[in-house]
C-alpha cells in the first residue's frame, strides 16, 4: 500500500481548480489565483496570524498533517489548499 498525498485547490467561492501531487505547483497556482482576482500582498492564514507565503512555510505547515486546509488571502481574493490522502 502506497501513501500518496493529494493537494486540492479551491477559490473563495469553493470552486474546484485542480488536484496536485506537487506542493511547488499548487503553491505557484494559489499565488497566481490570488494575484489574478485580488490586489495587494498575498498572505497565508495560519492558526494565529498572517504570514508571507513561501514554499518552505507551506511544507512545514503540512508536515505530518492530514485533512488540513490552508488559505492564501489577498485583498479581494482567497485560495484554499486542502491536503488529503489518496485511498486505494
Amino acid at each position: 500500500m502506497t501513501n500518496i498525498n493529494i493537494y486540492c485547490l479551491f477559490d473563495r467561492d469553493d470552486n474546484f481548480y485542480g488536484a496536485y501531487s506537487s506542493l511547488k505547483a499548487i503553491h505557484r497556482d494559489a499565488l497566481d489565483l490570488c494575484h489574478r482576482e485580488g490586489k495587494g500582498t498575498v498572505y497565508i492564514q495560519g492558526k494565529r496570524d498572517l504570514r508571507e507565503p513561501t514554499l518552505k512555510l507551506l511544507r512545514n505547515i503540512f508536515k505530518g498533517q492530514m485533512n488540513v486546509h490552508i488559505q492564501y488571502i489577498s485583498a479581494g481574493a482567497t485560495a484554499k489548499i486542502l491536503k488529503t490522502k489518496l485511498l486505494e
